[in-house]
């Protein structure tokens, strides 16, 4: 098998994570890119090493720079990442479609991670945000990186890639699926097969042991009702697996709610989710790696 398996932890450099914020008295270093408004807030789009970025900034940042980062979609359903950032969060996200949370897109990520905590001194433990397939993104770097993350926050989350994009169309799952996608899967992680995809342990629900042994928080929204990433199949399964490990998990489950829309009309319990794991996890102030 070609893949690489996301459980092995890539180094960010020579430095090490502990070296990247060493010059705390610096001042950060301002986003440089094309300016715009977006939700009324301050957005800059911006390249860091050929890698396409997006940065949003709050107008007063909280103590220590607290960040989100969106695994896909950027716009989508946003409320909630509009709200978190008027709260002093800043938002960020990274291109790297069709990719489902692969090496490859792990690679960018740490590039780009890099560069945002040692020059921009974000916080070195973002908090993530997962809808539909971004959860592949959001939870790849959980499992690689469970020191480099304070939580991750699943909406209707693509868990596992065998219920989507595999489902019917693969026999894997009760959802429809996406041939298409599934192909889409393949090359991302440069599988030679189906059967190789089937067998690989790749994905949200089987890499939740090193998330659960650091701690780190999971928050569950997701419809009971989801034809295209069946619940069943996807966020219970995290969400059971993971009360098993131990590990601090919580859900909000939508009655007779399809995969559409994502979130929450009032996305506060998802602010406080985040609010109450920055303040759990000491992450005021200034802190170090």
């Amino acid at each position: 098998m070609r893949a690489i398996a996301l459980g092995v932890v890539l180094l960010l450099g020579a430095s090490g994570m502990a070296d990247l914020r060493a010059d705390s008295g610096a001042e950060p270093k301002p986003f440089h890119g094309k300016k715009s408004d977006w939700q009324g807030l301050s957005r800059t789009d911006l390249q860091i090493s050929g890698i396409s970025v997006i940065v949003v900034e709050p107008a007063k940042p909280l103590p220590g720079r607290p960040w989100v980062w969106r695994g896909e979609f950027f716009g989508a359903f946003a409320n909630a990442d509009v709200a978190l950032v008027k709260a002093g969060w800043h938002l960020v996200y990274v291109a790297a479609p069709n990719q489902f949370g692969s090496p490859t897109a792990m690679k960018s990520w740490e590039t780009v991670y890099e560069v945002l905590v040692r020059d921009s001194k974000l916080h070195p433990k973002p908090g993530f945000i997962g809808l539909s397939r971004g959860a592949l993104y959001c939870m790849a770097w959980a499992a690689r990186h469970p020191n480099r993350t304070l939580a991750v926050y699943l909406d209707n989350g693509v868990c596992d890639t065998k219920s989507w994009p595999g489902g019917k169309v693969k026999g894997l799952g009760t959802g429809n699926g996406s041939a298409a996608e599934w192909q889409n899967l393949l090359k991302a992680y440069q599988f030679a097969n189906d059967q190789e995809a089937i067998r690989a342990k790749i994905n949200p629900v089987d890499q939740l042991k090193p998330l659960a042994e650091a701690g780190i928080p999971l928050l569950l929204v997701y419809g009971d009702a989801d034809r295209v990433v069946p619940h069943l199949e996807n966020s219970e399964v995290v969400y059971q697996r993971y009360q098993q490990l131990r590990g601090p998990v919580e859900r909000i489950v939508k009655p007779g709610q399809d995969h559409h829309p994502h979130g929450l009309t009032d996305p506060k319990p998802i602010v406080e989710f985040f609010e109450r794991c920055l303040k759990s996890r000491g992450m005021t102030g200034t802190p170090t790696p």
